[in-house]
C-alpha cells in the first residue's frame, strides 16, 4: 500500500526562499515538457492497448482469447486514468512553485 501511495505522490510542499536565477526558469519549463511527454506517452500507451483489444476480439479461430482484448480494454482505460491523474497532479505542483516565483518576484 505505501508503494501504491508513493507511486501517485510527487514531492513534499517545498517553500523556495531564494531568489530565482534562469537555470531554475529554464529547469521547471524541462519539467512541464517532460510532464506533457509522459501524457502523450500514456495516452500513446492506452491507443496500443485498445487497438490490441480490438484485434483480439476480431479475431474468428480464437475464441478461446477474447477475454483477453476485453482485459486490454481495460488496461487501456486504467492507463488513461492513470495518465491524466498523474499529468494533472505535477501540473498542480509546478504551478505553485510559478506562484511562488511571481510572489519572490514582486519583493
Amino acid at each position: 500500500m505505501l508503494q501504491l501511495k508513493s507511486f501517485f505522490n510527487f514531492s513534499s510542499a517545498y517553500q523556495n526562499n531564494e531568489k530565482i536565477i534562469l537555470r531554475d526558469y529554464l529547469s521547471l519549463e524541462r519539467t512541464k515538457l517532460a510532464n506533457e511527454r509522459t501524457l502523450m506517452s500514456y495516452i500513446r500507451s492506452a491507443f496500443y492497448l485498445l487497438l490490441t483489444g480490438i484485434a483480439l476480439i476480431q479475431l474468428d479461430d480464437f475464441k478461446n482469447i477474447k477475454f483477453l482484448g476485453y482485459i486490454s480494454f481495460g488496461l487501456a482505460f486504467i492507463a488513461l486514468i492513470i495518465g491524466i491523474y498523474r499529468f494533472r497532479k505535477l501540473n498542480k505542483q509546478l504551478m505553485i512553485f510559478y506562484d511562488q516565483i511571481k510572489d519572490l518576484e514582486k519583493n
